[in-house]
């Protein structure tokens, strides 16, 4: 069974294609974003003037930061319900787009931080629309925000239905402006998620075409956007890659591919893609001999066998190395072990298997 209920505008123009529908959303947008992203990739200038002509009211929340938190969220709420908005637009990439659906749930139903993740109290949300700046998430078209708990400090995420953006705006031309490094972190987010559409259990073989589509897109397109960044072809074909891996995950959630990487981000900071690309070769090497078949389909599909494709991996700089001296390990391995992503692995390592792995990242 397939289920997306986000009506998708991609391309070129794709904002004013939508103008009709956003004027349906509300009278007053929150608009979600970061002190920047929604500036510098050109969405606001086109954003505001189509606001105004279809007389739409809006108040700007621009105090999203990479990895957003519970804070962020509730004070979000505050500005939604204290100005009087009744939808959202999230400009940016994944972190804006989270913290927008759960402000959306928060402000829907009264939320505090300590009531967000439990299900039984999400009975509403407002309506979103998002407007991706990065070619990795594929937030646009998922059901799931990831947030750090602010007295935890652990990194985790949550689905619900209700949260699925109602429009989603895909257009290359704002994501021009992405730094080499950001460009190719979130790639690499967008690539796991391709990837998790496959090794997922839950998986779906009707997204398998999809799938193997959006990963020859990124092989043949991610080299060509570092050296070109203003190519806009290449960073269409990237985004197209990348919510075709929302698409994925929206079906099939994410495994211990994700799971690993989120203490790495509260920790040291990483960003969210090059926590994800820093285990993608012992993550493949763990679940090939149990999804042998369905690895094999990708790669004849793409046109290389699984040591090309990990030799092509290599040639991008992902191989982050961490010193992991001052780390309780125990805890991060049971972290990992009981989070949700761990349970529909298509292979669970067990505690030793999983801290060699965490090792191979070791600093010296």
């Amino acid at each position: 069974m397939l289920y997306l209920p986000t009506r998708i505008f991609m391309g070129s123009g794709a904002l004013s294609q939508a103008r009709s529908y956003i004027s349906k959303q509300g009278k007053k947008a929150l608009i979600v974003t970061g002190k920047s992203s929604a500036h510098k990739s050109g969405v606001l200038a086109e954003l505001l003037p189509l606001l105004k002509a279809e007389g739409i009211a809006h108040s700007v929340f621009n105090k999203v930061r990479e990895n957003p938190d519970l804070g962020c969220v509730m004070a979000g709420k505050d500005q939604f319900l204290c100005t009087g908005c009744d939808f959202i637009i999230a400009i940016g990439g994944g972190s804006p787009l989270d913290a927008a659906k759960a402000i959306s749930l928060a402000a829907a139903n009264m939320l505090s931080e300590d009531q967000l993740y439990d299900e039984t109290l999400r009975k509403k949300s407002f309506r979103i629309v998002a407007i991706p700046t990065t070619h990795g998430t594929g937030s646009e078209v998922t059901q799931y925000s990831v947030l750090t708990n602010t007295k935890t400090k652990i990194k985790a995420g949550f689905g619900s239905d209700l949260i699925f953006p109602r429009l989603a705006i895909v257009d290359g031309r704002y994501m021009t402006s992405l730094s080499i490094t950001v460009s190719l972190n979130t790639s690499m987010d967008a690539l796991s998620h391709l990837l998790e559409g496959i090794y997922s259990t839950n998986r779906q073989p009707l997204l398998f075409p999809m799938i193997a589509r959006g990963i020859g897109l990124i092989i043949k397109n991610l080299p060509l956007c570092l050296k070109e960044p203003d190519n806009l072809p290449a960073r269409e074909a990237l985004a197209q890659a990348s919510l075709w891996g929302g698409v994925a995950i929206a079906h099939t959630s994410t495994t211990l591919q994700h799971a690993i990487g989120y203490p790495f981000t509260t920790e040291f900071g990483a960003p969210h893609g090059l926590a994800n690309a820093m285990f993608l070769k012992q993550i493949m090497r763990l679940y090939a001999p149990k999804i042998k078949p369905e690895l094999s389909q990708l790669f004849d599909k793409i046109g290389m066998d699984q040591e090309e494709f990990l030799a092509w991996l290599d040639s991008f700089p992902i191989q982050l190395k961490v010193d992991l001296s001052g780390i309780k390990l125990d805890e991060w391995i049971a972290q990992i072990l009981s989070s949700r992503n761990i349970q529909i692995s298509p292979v669970i390592p067990t505690a030793d298997e999983l801290r060699e792995i965490i090792k191979s990242v070791q600093k010296g």
